[in-house]
């Protein structure tokens, strides 16, 4: 039981890849509403206009540190987190300052790798096992765009509604079983996203602030999370200090001989 409850905790911080530290690099500040471009009657054009100021990428290397409650059990941990496009998303959780590694783990489109370094174990699931965690829609692509503040590219369509409230965008829509609603500032980034799936009792929300500057683009430099699923609360602040974009990155993962594989 003890060890179920422990990969079920590194589990839900690898689903939500919690990271944080004090930004060094410039935050760059949204202008006010009233300065913000006047809004298009072609939702096509403001779609792309949106899709427009994605971060783009090869790969990402990311570290800081973050403040984790799981169901009212607060932690604070160190994270590495290297990503290579739509392939892989690696990271490493550490404590003590970093002094101490607790996980190591890798998610891929089709699986996830997590070694529980305090239980000598190597979990090795479909991808799919997250979905004890998430909605049953979420995959790799969609923990990608949560993660570095990019939108959902299936909520980006004509079918969604996509309206200016107070002087920003706002899209609305469903998609099968789930809610979804993404706030965009007058930077034309994300804000706020939010997705609920009432039937399945599955709800997720996070906040995006202090965008700063990376290869051309913008990345949020603080992340709030708040994941509930079923009795399962997760709550998540995040404040990165390493960000690099483009950079070389390597994905160490090897599995000890004295380790167990649960498969």
């Amino acid at each position: 039981m003890k060890r179920n409850i422990l990969n079920s905790t590194l589990i839900a911080a690898c689903v939500l890849m919690v990271v944080g530290c004090r930004p060094k690099k410039e935050i760059v500040k949204a202008p006010p509403v009233a300065e913000a471009a006047p809004a298009n009657d072609k939702k096509s054009e403001n779609l792309a206009l949106l899709l427009g100021k994605e971060l783009q990428y090869n790969t990402l290397s990311l570290k800081g540190k973050a403040d984790l409650d799981i169901n009212g059990n607060s932690n604070n941990v160190t994270l590495n987190i290297r990503i290579q496009k739509d392939q892989k998303i690696w990271f490493s959780v550490t404590a003590l300052g970093g002094a101490l590694e607790a996980a190591r783990g890798i998610i891929t489109p089709d699986s996830l790798w997590l070694m529980n370094r305090l239980q000598k174990t190597i979990l090795r699931k479909p991808l799919s096992y997250i979905h004890d965690y998430t909605n049953k829609q979420v995959n790799f692509g969609w923990l990608q765009s949560i993660l570095i503040g990019n939108t959902i590219k299936e909520f980006m369509t004509e079918k969604s509604d996509l309206n200016q409230e107070n002087g920003v965008w706002v899209l609305n829509g469903t998609e099968q079983t789930l809610a979804y609603r993404t706030l965009f500032n007058t930077l034309l980034k994300s804000t706020e996203l939010t997705l609920n799936d009432a039937a399945a009792a599955q709800g997720l929300k996070v906040v995006y602030d202090k965008y700063t500057p990376i290869n051309n683009g913008l990345f949020p430099s603080v992340v709030k999370i708040n994941s509930a699923v079923g009795n399962k609360k997760i709550s998540v602040a995040v404040d990165f200090v390493k960000i690099e974009a483009n950079v070389a990155v390597e994905f160490p993962f090897s599995v000890p001989k004295n380790y167990e594989v649960i498969n």
